[in-house]
């Protein structure tokens, strides 16, 4: 259930460091039954006080065709966002520069008429394809999106070939899956070198569940997981999205929402980690809104990402709040 304004606007806090360019790499838009987030309500959370100038929108199956070939499908989602992003610009405030699509990458050589057809869509906005490899063994502590990828989906042999596809038309591979699949992505990731891969979530580490008491557990095999990944030059990350319901830090079931602190304190260590492992020019942080929403509102977020590193260098900081962002999708 989406969480009302009512209960975010309990934690109001100053803007820290106002100032600093942010491009957002991770937002969804979308309608699912009362809930709506659309670009009213993205534009209010990015114009809340931080400096967002621009945002990368990531697919979320909003608004596919009802009918059509399966495969061809995804394109109205392009086209709705190019939609969306035009009405941002009469409305003002931060700019939609980027959409990551979705393409069924299993379909090999053939997901060039997919891709084509966002290309075409996309209004010179179309960046990339997120086809992700979520899955998880039983029992399931969550919803169906712990079915949404096959168990051996990152080692399939027409998958593969379709991130290679991405790689030599000079788009970006995007994907989310839960920290059971960390090890098959970093073997995804060295089978495919030519393609530039941008790994979401931190490998989103689950909390809930069976998983709710072994986070020392996870976290130890976590911090392993990512040091091998990083090892290959052709992965970025997006260093965010774990304020999630599934991440299991429980803020969405509070009275009142995290603030910066309470944030700060249960997530920096995966921050630092990660930025260890890849260094800023490989890092981007990102809000993963509306879904993080769940737990705090998008200014307290973006205060919790800065205190975390307020030790950095300008530079630094700018490499890990726009530079990246900018340079991987090329906005």
């Amino acid at each position: 259930m989406p969480v009302p304004d009512s209960w975010l606007d309990q934690v109001k806090e100053d803007i820290i460091d106002p100032d600093l360019p942010i491009v957002d790499p991770h937002h969804h838009l979308w309608t699912r039954d009362t809930h709506v987030y659309e670009v009213e309500q993205l534009l209010a959370d990015t114009g809340s006080g931080h400096n967002v100038t621009k945002t990368v929108y990531m697919e979320c199956g909003s608004r596919y065709r009802d009918q059509g070939p399966d495969h061809m499908k995804p394109v109205a989602e392009t086209e709705f966002v190019v939609k969306q992003a035009d009405k941002a610009q009469e409305l003002g405030g931060s700019r939609i520069a980027g959409i990551i699509s979705h393409a069924d990458l299993r379909m090999g050589e053939d997901v060039v008429e997919v891709l084509e057809a966002h290309e075409a869509a996309g209004n010179g906005l179309f960046r990339g394809i997120r086809h992700a490899g979520a899955w998880m063994e039983e029992p399931f502590p969550f919803g169906k999106s712990a079915r949404d990828g096959a168990e051996d989906l990152y080692d399939q042999s027409d998958f593969r070939t379709g991130v290679k596809v991405l790689g030599r038309l000079e788009l970006t591979y995007d994907t989310y899956h839960y920290h059971n699949r960390n090890k098959d992505y970093a073997r995804l990731a060295q089978a495919v070198p030519d393609t530039q891969f941008v790994f979401n979530h931190f490998g989103t580490p689950v909390g809930v569940g069976h998983y709710a008491d072994k986070r020392q557990e996870i976290f130890d095999a976590w911090v392993d997981d990512i040091a091998k990944i990083a090892k290959c030059d052709n992965v970025v990350a997006k260093i965010g999205g774990l304020a999630m319901p599934v991440n299991g830090f429980g803020w969405d079931l509070c009275d009142k929402p995290a603030t910066s602190d309470e944030f700060v304190e249960a997530q920096r260590p995966y921050f630092m980690h990660a930025i260890e492992c890849f260094g800023v020019e490989r890092c981007m942080m990102e809000s993963n809104f509306p879904v993080d929403r769940n737990s705090l509102s998008y200014h307290v977020l973006f205060n919790g990402l800065k205190k975390i590193v307020a030790d950095f260098s300008e530079d630094e900081k700018n490499q890990l709040f726009h530079g990246t962002a900018e340079r991987v999708y090329n906005v």
